[in-house]
């Protein structure tokens, strides 16, 4: 967990540090990222990241839900099943991330991080246990259409295409 003494740091190097961290995440899977590129980035002493971060996973869970929260600003959530509330969802946050500081981030988390982090997968199935089939089959389906389309860009509409007609697919199966 992000230390106190981190969070009431003056808001430049707040940032400046932020910075070192979102660009070694977005250059490096979390296994092949250094806590020595970012101190030399921040310009911070090594024993100083310490007293903001318990290690380097910790300052990746951070730049993470900064950067989710940023891609889902404006977005809440629909506890009713619309194809097209997902399908609109889905392009907005592909096109947002796209154009966003945090895609190349983003795409190393879904290709090769994910599956680091502690506890993700418990905290992402507890959070779908509740869903009804149809929300949590859209929601599993958008995730993994997300990662196609930011590995896979050439393929970008043939993917969401696809991803349409699923959800629709699903709606049918409700009836």
């Amino acid at each position: 967990m992000v230390k106190a003494t981190f969070k009431n740091l003056p808001s430049a190097k707040r940032e400046r540090i932020e910075k070192a961290l979102l660009e070694e995440f977005s250059t490096y899977p979390l296994a092949d990222a250094k806590v020595s590129h970012i101190v030399k980035k921040a310009d911070i002493a090594r024993g100083a990241f310490y007293k903001y971060f318990d290690d380097l996973t910790d300052a990746y869970v951070y730049m993470y839900h900064i950067a989710i929260d940023t891609i889902h600003a404006n977005m809440s959530p629909d506890e009713k099943f619309d194809p097209d509330h997902f399908y609109d969802r889905v392009t907005k946050f592909i096109d947002k991330t796209q154009n966003s500081k945090y895609e190349p981030m983003m795409k190393l988390h879904m290709s090769q991080n994910e599956y680091l982090i502690p506890d993700n997968f418990k905290i992402y199935s507890r959070q779908l246990l509740n869903m009804s089939p149809q929300l949590w089959s859209a929601m599993v389906l958008s995730h993994e259409v997300i990662n196609l389309c930011l590995s896979d860009p050439e393929n970008q509409e043939k993917n969401l295409a696809r991803y349409k007609k699923s959800l629709y697919m699903i709606a049918k199966g409700m009836k």
